[in-house]
């Protein structure tokens, strides 16, 4: 235990549960869904609304064996390839095996997949994917139908929610175990201001931390603040010098800031062509796969290009698709670059890369348990070491399906949680929990970090850009480390043209700062080039002295501590464990039925 806290009132209202989830999109809401059907009273606490995370925004869609002729085992393939060296193939195995029948699950929720004419899922290809294997919905629009069916179904089951309510910190006992959270709730629903929610078991779904850069494909809601919690509360991240930067993202012009529109690499997929200016292709012959290589290549190459040209961007030329294919395959894509200028019909459409995915996280086993007793981590916002040094495309919404199974399994068989049939009546009746232990809000030694003005988010976005982007060097990490430090020491000694107050744009800009200054530690002590961690001073891999992981925390003082493991293999999150089973027992979940189905009317008063 780190004994930080974020500078906030105390709690002013609580709420009893067996387990309360931290965010809304598909790997939050299907964590939820299990839990509840298992009868455990689940509460689920979401900075936006239900709807606005970063599923909504997904475009090509959800990658699984589900076509003729392809097998888990390739997908596997293409999964380890992809992600240089330091996958963890117990993890991925997982993943591709119980993935098919997720998905399934996920369609039996009530999410509707393109089909062809016979009415078989409609399958396309993305980046690395040596198959067609991605299934998706509404031609580009995968991530809003499958949060529209989790959405539906968790108002259906009457799950409590609480929106607009941004995450705070972990609550824990007397020994360092979980016992809830604290949080804000914006001004919106029953309650106000900081409050808490009681539970032995925490869920942190609250994807991922585009947010710290200026430009990325990321809502404004991804700010890394489930890593944030997760490090002040004393757990181990890993990996998060590996940042997917999206080879194609649509150029908005130079310093554009933001959430940028995404053209998803299911349009290269189709058989979109990148060229430079003079309408010439550069991927040809820098892969096997050319427009379809793994992302971290298309990106370097994009970069390369632009850098070789004196360029700010490339071009992604679909004309040959036509007006009838772009208005059925991919509206939403249309629909952005005609917003903004471009018909992608009789254009070239101008793209660059910019921050999309973190492949590393909050470092989990394979039951989603974090080194913190009580804490669960699952989908963007951890790290199961699933996407090694470069995630798969299309491999993230399945592993959100995949692992918030195993999630909801283990904390189904928790011993410590009360009584499955007491929790069941609890949840119907909105009671919540009978006795537990009681949290210690403010354990021996804590202290408060010192929090940024909200104009500081903007200076610690263009301090990332320019010193840990797509592109990295030991002199532009250390400038990096130096201003994101002088930031920090600023706040501290109320340095500045106004003191910052306790407030969701502090709170954000702190966790921001926070999350770059260790994502800062893991790229200056990576010295090498693997994946989607391009240091221009070390350019070649180095899998003697690298093929390993970057375990990091934070000290009492707040600074990041980095260990490497022996291999490119984690150990466990318990020191007691000898290894993580791959065996959970999926099947003492009941199904999503209509059991869960409650009429609403039974449903608690959402906060």
């Amino acid at each position: 235990m780190t004994g930080i806290r974020l500078a906030a009132p105390a709690p002013g209202w609580a709420i009893d549960a067996d387990v309360v989830v931290v965010g809304s999109g598909v790997a939050g809401l299907t964590t939820a869904l299990r839990c509840a059907a298992a009868g455990l009273a689940t509460v689920v606490v979401t900075k936006a609304r239900l709807d606005d995370g970063s599923t909504r925004w997904a475009q090509g869609g959800i990658a699984a064996a589900l076509g003729e002729g392809d097998t888990p085992e390739q997908h596997l393939d293409d999964t380890l390839v992809a992600g240089a060296g330091l996958c963890d193939e117990t993890a991925v195995r997982a993943l591709v095996t119980e993935g098919p029948d997720a998905v399934r699950r996920l369609i039996d929720t009530g999410a509707h997949f393109d089909t062809t004419d016979t009415g078989a899922i409609a399958l396309t290809r993305e980046g690395g994917h040596h198959r067609r294997r991605i299934a998706h919905a509404g031609g580009d629009a995968t991530g809003a139908e499958i949060s529209r069916a989790l959405v539906e179904a968790v108002r259906s089951a009457a799950l409590r929610t609480i929106e607009n309510a941004l995450v705070l910190d972990l609550l824990t006992d007397a020994e360092g175990r979980t016992e809830g959270v604290t949080l804000h709730v914006m001004g919106e629903g029953q309650h106000d201001g900081v409050g808490a929610v009681h539970a032995p078991a925490v869920v942190l779904a609250t994807g991922g931390m585009g947010q710290v850069f200026s430009a990325t494909t990321n809502p404004p809601v991804s700010t890394g603040d489930g890593v944030a919690l997760a490090l002040r509360a004393g757990a181990e991240v890993s990996d998060l010098e590996f940042v997917q930067f999206h080879p194609t993202v649509l150029f908005l012009g130079a310093g554009s800031e933001g959430q940028q529109p995404l053209v998803s690499e299911a349009v290269r997929g189709e058989g979109a062509h990148l060229v430079d200016g003079s309408g010439t292709r550069f991927m040809l012959g820098q892969h096997e796969l050319a427009e379809l290589a793994p992302r971290d290549i298309v990106a370097k190459a994009i970069t390369r290009q632009m850098h070789l040209q004196g360029t700010e961007h490339m071009y992604l030329d679909a004309r040959h698709f036509g007006a009838t294919m772009w208005e059925q395959r991919f509206p939403t894509i249309l629909a952005a670059c005609r917003a903004h200028g471009i018909d992608p019909v009789t254009q070239p459409i101008p793209v660059a890369p910019a921050a999309h995915y973190a492949s590393g996280g909050v470092r989990t086993d394979l039951r989603g348990r974090t080194t913190v007793p009580g804490l669960y981590a699952c989908g963007e916002v951890a790290c199961t070491g699933v996407h090694g040094a470069n995630r798969l495309a299309s491999n993230s919404l399945l592993e959100g399906l995949v692992f918030a199974e195993r999630i909801a399994a283990d904390i189904a068989g928790t011993a410590d949680l009360p009584d499955v049939t007491e929790a069941a009546a609890a949840h119907r009746t909105g009671s919540g929990s009978a006795s537990r232990r009681t949290p210690v809000a403010d354990p021996a030694g804590a202290h408060t970090v010192p929090l940024l003005t909200a104009e500081s988010r903007t200076t610690v976005q263009r301090i990332m850009t320019r010193g840990a982007g797509v592109i990295r060097s030991a002199g532009s990490l250390a400038t990096a480390a130096e201003e994101l430090e002088e930031l920090r020491y600023a706040a501290a000694a109320d340095e500045g043209p106004k003191d910052a107050v306790p407030g969701v744009e502090a709170w954000e800009a702190t966790n921001l700062l926070l999350v770059s200054q260790v994502l800062v530690a893991a790229a200056r002590e990576r010295e090498e080039t693997r994946g989607c961690h391009w240091r221009e001073d070390r350019p070649d891999r180095d899998d003697a002295a690298w093929r390993r992981h970057l375990v990091l925390r934070i000290a009492p003082g707040r600074q990041p501590v980095v260990r490497t493991t022996d291999s490119a293999a984690f150990p466990p999150v318990r020191p007691e464990d000898p290894a993580d089973p791959t065996d959970t027992a999926l099947s003492a979940l009941p199904a999503l039925s209509d059991s869960v189905r409650t009429n609403p009317a039974d449903a608690p008063e959402e906060p």
